[in-house]
């Protein structure tokens, strides 16, 4: 164990609740492991074809990115580094083809089967993880980075090359979501809670394949040793009026900050009905 399992100073009160159906998109199997596990695979979700165009549309925020980092001292800020990983976000505000893709009838379904009928868009960013990385991803919560109220989103992990033990594929700690928010530590390569891979799960997965996982599932990512960049797109989605707390959790109770920045943060889900982005 890596860091000592304790709750989230702003986590009280949290109560993991199982969904019932019916059902659009996820068969009952599937949604019985993402609450018992936190996570779940659908495989071979999207073709080769549809994969080519999204790294089309996604390498030119790649290449900015990775510009950036060349004029920075060491190549790295937290999380993000020329011998680690290229964390490319926002990619929706330079490409149609993405906002669309984020709203794609798939992805929404899922929504819609695990968080409800109204939900927007809050994340999304390509992760390039390069070869012969010089550092892990450490073990956390995506809803350790920024605490988003109600805590638990919902993180989709496209695998846009195939995610291996070798090339740094997910590890999720399984069941640890029905906790709620735990403590992170922050380090000079990002935020860290408790974890452990001896008795994590690993996920790899072929090209085109969907990791679903709570904003709540632990989750690492070992370097990649392989000579080839490890290609992932992840978008993540918030109930639709959530917020993001921020502050110190050791001084305070934060200030919410509404998760509706439009060109980024737009609505997916109304209703249950699919809304195509503007």
């Amino acid at each position: 164990m890596t860091a000592e399992l304790a709750p989230h100073s702003w986590n009280t009160g949290f109560v993991w609740r199982d969904h019932t159906g019916p059902f659009t998109t996820l068969t009952d199997e599937q949604v019985a492991q993402f609450d018992r596990d936190g996570f779940v695979v659908i495989p071979d979700a999207y073709d080769a074809d549809v994969l080519a165009r999204l790294i089309d549309e996604i390498e030119p925020g790649v290449d900015l990115v990775r510009g950036l980092l060349e004029q920075l001292p060491g190549g790295r800020i937290s999380v993000a580094g020329l011998d680690t990983q290229i964390v490319a976000p926002h990619l929706v505000g330079r490409s149609d083809y993405l906002r669309r893709f984020c709203a794609d009838e798939l992805l929404v379904g899922i929504c819609r089967d695990l968080m409800g009928p109204d939900v927007r868009l809050y994340w999304e960013q390509a992760v390039y993880k390069q070869p012969h990385g010089a550092e892990p991803v450490l073990w956390h919560q995506d809803n350790g980075y920024t605490f988003v109220e109600p805590q638990d989103y919902l993180t989709v992990w496209l695998a846009l090359t195939d995610a291996t033990l070798d090339n740094g594929c997910i590890s999720v700690m399984p069941g640890h979501h029905r906790l709620g928010t735990l403590a992170h530590a922050e380090t000079p390569i990002g935020f860290e809670c408790a974890g452990d891979h001896d008795i994590a799960v690993d996920v790899p997965v072929r090209a085109g394949s969907l990791v679903i996982f709570s904003s709540l599932s632990p989750h690492a990512t070992r370097i990649n040793t392989t000579d080839t960049v490890r290609k992932a797109y992840i978008i993540q989605y918030a109930h639709d009026g959530a917020s993001g707390r921020q502050g110190d959790p050791s001084t305070g109770d934060g200030v919410a900050v509404p998760l509706d920045e439009p060109t980024r943060q737009f609505v997916v889900l109304r209703d249950g009905r699919r809304v195509e982005p503007a």
